[in-house]
């Protein structure tokens, strides 16, 4: 191949984007000896990774993991991209924790959790299994960073909002990066690929870097690693039936690496598949995410008792009508599907925005909301008491449930009654209507009372481009587009039902085989 373009530069592996993806593309390409770069579009390092909450999804069985992941994703991704995801799984823990020599870092998994806490008296355990009660979902566990010592989130990413975790991982993969000396690009967006226009094999990516484009020739591989498509207002339009929904964090994510392997005539997967949940708006218009509710521990389908936090809220529609359980089983999963229900007749999605409402008891439970971001100049930290917002007008206060549905433009008939069904249903300790978990049930009947429009929210997409077992982003024909890989979000194997840490889990696996496949590729031009 003799591609017309002269490059500025070239190295062995260009890895687009420095989140989890990014960084352990970059590391497993440089350990199999390749000179590899990573160009990064935000000013900041870490990208959506770094807000997570930094558990790793680890399997003990490759088999039974497979089982789980292709019952999850209900046929919608090919059994041998499952197999390598779940084999992966499988020694991702010895990984962190290799890894994890770097700095010291202290890791554990979610038994070694459940234990610390049992005997500490704390008598919430995190959920070891998978998410559904489905074939080998026994198999699944975390494993997290609990503890880095002389690390401070705060003075390390200034910037990064999320998870208390999750700063502690990417420390972690950040410290191996600079290890072996991975030259990091930041605010150096990816444009497009270059390619042999006949055979389509990629040899070069085109960035732009202070104001000017330039032309960083890869002679092994090019591997992208930045992100879906939350940022993207057009897209989400396009490929969600809801609309609108929010992003909670990543708008830098807008789809960037979906297009170019578009340009290449890549294939689509899961563009539909939404992880997330719901959320409030800021009534500072220049703030750009939605911010999430509080987040509950998953309880497991069937075993509803294990859900004993109280849930301070419940949700109306338009009509001032409950229409869902708020507490699903994994509920900043799948608590976005209802509310993009949509009304024929009145052509509107009535559950979008639904209204939350509390009472006091309710509000002096914990904080409401939790917002997520990792910009530069971006930041809100949810007061505890919530008393803040009530003053920045994103909650409203009533002193009685009529003047808050006034409030809050519903009919207020329609939410006394509601909210009266509702209480008794506390009464009796059972939701007769959607089923939600007892133990989270709290009445609303203590004045003052609070509600706000909350909105069809997600964390993030799973939705990119096709790859296969190899990560190879595979063409709208079945072939793979040569020297050409993906990792992590970019295209997630997840298409049905996610699993919580999947898609850590999944940053890790296929960054170490699109690193590894990528730098041990011939040089095209040798």
């Amino acid at each position: 191949m003799k591609p017309a373009e002269k490059f500025d530069e070239q190295v062995d592996v260009v890895v687009v984007g420095f989140g989890h993806a990014g960084a352990i593309s970059a590391i497993n390409a440089a350990d199999t000896g390749a000179s590899t770069l990573i160009v990064e579009k935000s000013a900041v390092p870490g990208g959506l990774s770094i807000c997570s909450y930094g558990a790793v999804r680890c399997a003990r069985d490759p088999e039974r993991a497979f089982q789980y992941l292709e019952a999850t994703n209900g046929g919608r991704t090919p059994g041998d991209v499952l197999r390598a995801l779940a084999e992966g799984m499988c020694g991702l823990e010895s990984y962190v924790r290799e890894l994890a020599h770097i700095n010291g870092a202290r890791v554990n998994t979610s038994e070694e959790e459940n234990a610390q806490r049992e005997k500490a008296g704390d008598p919430f355990r995190r959920q070891i299994r998978g998410n559904y009660p489905l074939p080998g979902t026994e198999t699944f566990y975390h494993t997290s960073v609990y503890d880095l010592p002389g690390f401070d989130a705060r003075a390390h990413y200034p910037w990064a909002n999320g998870a208390p975790n999750g700063p502690k991982l990417f420390k972690v993969v950040h410290d191996n990066v600079v290890k072996r000396g991975i030259e990091v690009r930041l605010a150096t967006p990816a444009l497009r690929l270059i390619s042999d226009p006949g055979t389509r094999e990629v040899c070069g990516v085109r960035v732009q870097s202070n104001g000017a484009e330039r032309t960083i020739q890869a002679r092994r591989g090019v591997i992208l690693a930045c992100g879906g498509f939350e940022g993207n207002a057009e897209m989400k339009a396009q490929f969600f039936e809801g609309h609108p929904i929010f992003n909670a964090a990543a708008g830098s994510n807008t789809g960037d690496g979906i297009r170019m392997a578009q340009d290449l005539g890549a294939a689509l997967w899961h563009m539909w598949h939404v992880h997330g949940a719901y959320g409030f708006r800021h009534t500072d218009p220049d703030y750009p995410y939605a911010i999430r509710v509080k987040r509950f521990p998953d309880w497991f389908p069937g075993e509803p008792h294990q859900a004993r936090i109280k849930m301070a809220w419940i949700l109306l529609d338009a009509g001032g009508r409950r229409f869902m359980s708020e507490y699903h089983p994994y509920t900043q999963d799948t608590a976005v599907r209802p509310m993009q229900h949509y009304d024929p007749v009145t052509q509107r999605f009535p559950r979008n925005p639904a209204f939350l409402i509390c009472d006091e008891e309710g509000r002096r439970m914990y904080p409401l909301g939790k917002a997520t971001s990792n910009d530069k100049g971006i930041g809100y930290h949810w007061s505890d008491d919530n008393l803040k917002e009530v003053e920045l007008g994103i909650l409203k206060r009533a002193d009685t449930l009529e003047g808050l549905a006034i409030a809050l433009g519903l009919d207020p008939g329609s939410v006394v009654e509601n909210a009266g069904h509702w209480n008794e249903m506390c009464a009796r300790g059972a939701d007769d209507d959607f089923g939600r978990p007892a133990g989270s049930m709290a009445r609303i009947a203590t004045p003052p009372f609070y509600g706000a429009p909350v909105w069809a929210t997600l964390s993030n997409t799973q939705g990119g481009p096709v790859h296969d077992a190899q990560s190879r982003i595979i063409d709208v024909y079945g072939n793979p587009i040569p020297r050409l890989y993906a990792a992590g979000e970019l295209g997630s194997s997840f298409g049905h039902l996610y699993l919580s840490g999947g898609n850590i889990a999944e940053c890790f696996v296929t960054g170490r085989i699109a690193g590894r496949h990528a730098a041990g590729l011939s040089p095209w031009d040798a």
